[in-house]
């Protein structure tokens, strides 16, 4: 039995002339998270329709729990669920049914797959709903009734495409512990999101996707190590003292700090020394603080350096 649960050598995939997959190669290990990161147009879905069997790749190979995505395409279908950005639930039925009818489709059984699908409707706070059409179900109902469904049959992999889109807070870090649970149990999961707290707070792995090319991959520690050095973040607690610490700031770095938000001032440093150095002459020259905070570069921060693209959360801030 091969160690990955996905492996990915050289694939790809052409539509007329452009070029959706160009070479595409990357690996992750059995029970771990793939964060596949992109701007729009990168070749992300693309690549999740290879994997899951609903393209077939000009070139290359593409092996999915061990098993070739051309050769054996039945059964790779028998060891994989997809959940994509919209759900797709009967909205004639209620959830339980939704449940039950895929538990049918799978073989479990009708003792089986109401089984099944009375745990799920638990794990994802769905019993109250359970019986009501999936029509009158909220967006955010929606969005859990179709990862659930995507978990009837136990798959061995999972690609989740956008998965806590519609979700509040709450649900969101449900849905996270839920997929850290699935990867415990060995689950493979390949996560495209542009969400990159998201990425950030789920993958072990993360591969960024541009022009159907892996640009960059590696821990997100690593990502943030290659783009920059870490940096500090300052904001006075007395937005009269902007100038004064900017002058810190400059004084210690060498260089003058980035005003990137109202009243927020960023500036690179070489290690921990110059944090302190920083926080002695704040002290010193009276400059009270309200954040003060020593980082490595965010996933943001990575993917904009990388891909020159903002991601969805960059979007919705400006």
């Amino acid at each position: 039995m091969t160690d990955h649960g996905l492996e990915v050598d050289a694939l790809s995939r052409s539509f007329g002339r452009t070029a959706a997959l160009d070479g595409v190669s990357l690996s992750v290990a059995r029970g771990r998270v793939l964060g596949l990161l992109g701007p729009n147009g990168a070749g992300k879905t693309t690549l999740v329709r290879v994997l899951a069997t609903l393209l077939r790749p000009d070139a290359g190979t593409a092996r999915v729990a061990g098993l070739d995505v051309r050769r054996d395409r039945a059964e790779v279908r028998r060891r994989i669920a997809l959940s994509g950005q919209h759900t797709s639930v009967d909205d004639e039925l209620s959830g339980r049914s939704n449940l039950v009818m895929i538990g049918g489709l799978l073989d479990l059984g009708r003792h089986g797959a109401a089984r099944r699908a009375g745990e799920l409707l638990s794990r994802f706070g769905l019993e109250e709903a359970a019986d009501r059409p999936a029509a009158t179900y909220s967006g955010g109902m929606r969005r859990r009734l179709d990862l659930a469904a995507a978990l009837v049959g136990e798959p061995e992999v999972i690609f989740l495409d956008e998965p806590s889109v519609g979700l509040d807070p709450a649900r969101r870090d449900e849905l996270w512990q839920t997929i850290r649970k699935l990867t415990r149990d060995g689950v493979t999961v390949l996560l495209t999101t542009q969400y990159l707290e998201e990425a950030d707070a789920l993958a072990d792995e993360i591969a960024v996707l541009d022009h159907g090319r892996v640009i960059a991959s590696g821990t997100p520690a690593d990502l943030k190590h290659r783009v920059g050095g870490h940096t500090v973040v300052l904001r006075p607690a007395d937005t009269g003292d902007l100038d004064r610490a900017a002058a810190i700031l400059a004084r210690v770095t060498g260089r003058e700090p980035d005003r990137t938000r109202r009243h927020e001032l960023v500036a690179p440093v070489t290690g921990d020394t110059a944090f302190f150095e920083i926080a002695a002459l704040l002290r010193e020259h009276g400059v009270a603080v309200g954040e003060f905070a020593f980082r490595l570069p965010s996933l943001d921060e990575v993917f904009l350096s990388l891909t020159g693209a903002p991601t969805r959360d960059a979007e919705e801030a400006a």
